[in-house]
């Protein structure tokens, strides 16, 4: 099975949701190439279904020229995780989509088993914390932003079912954002 690696912009306090108040930190160039490298080392996209519906339009009209991340968000096979969305509804929105119905890990499996290298999640809490609980998250790489929300949609809110991971590596960025990368432990 190819691995299922997770990345989120998270606050201080856990906040994923509408990730826009990240704009103020910038960029850092080396955040993007340690995006650049999840991204690489994945040959497929999974995502939930919000999440599928805030990329598409973001990512289907933009070219390689504008972003190097094109390329891999446009072309490569995609996947949503949603009851409501059929192969059809999730083509004609985004090339080179596919539904996979309702949350089914055994599912998730399959359509991660089909791939030799890894599969990419980008937001998708719901999608992410039932990953997680299922054990089928290989990464768990998470950027850090130095700022307590206080609000908001938290990655890992009260009641989420207890797991334990293990730090992988851990860099600071100039920007004050940190990438912790977790596995499993």
């Amino acid at each position: 099975m190819g691995a299922i690696a997770v990345h989120e912009f998270v606050s201080l306090d856990g906040v994923f949701e509408d990730p826009s108040w990240t704009a103020p930190y910038g960029f850092d160039p080396e955040m993007g190439d340690d995006i650049g490298r999840i991204t690489r080392a994945s040959d497929a996209i999974l995502l939930g279904r919000r999440t599928f519906e805030m990329f598409a339009p973001a990512w289907s009209q933009r070219t390689a020229a504008e972003d190097p991340g094109a390329p891999f968000f446009n072309d490569s096979p995609k996947a949503v995780v949603s009851a409501s969305l059929d192969d059809a509804a999730a083509e004609s929105t985004w090339h080179n989509s596919r539904s996979l119905g309702a949350y089914d890990a055994e599912r998730i499996r399959e359509f991660a088993g089909g791939f030799s290298g890894g599969v990419y999640v980008s937001g998708s809490g719901s999608l992410v914390r039932a990953l997680l609980a299922d054990g089928l998250v290989g990464a768990l790489h998470l950027f850090v932003y130095p700022e307590v929300r206080g609000t908001g949609a938290r990655l890992f809110p009260e009641g989420t079912a207890p797991a334990k991971l293990r730090l992988r590596h851990q860099y600071a960025y100039d920007n004050g954002v940190l990438h912790l990368h977790y596995a499993s432990a």
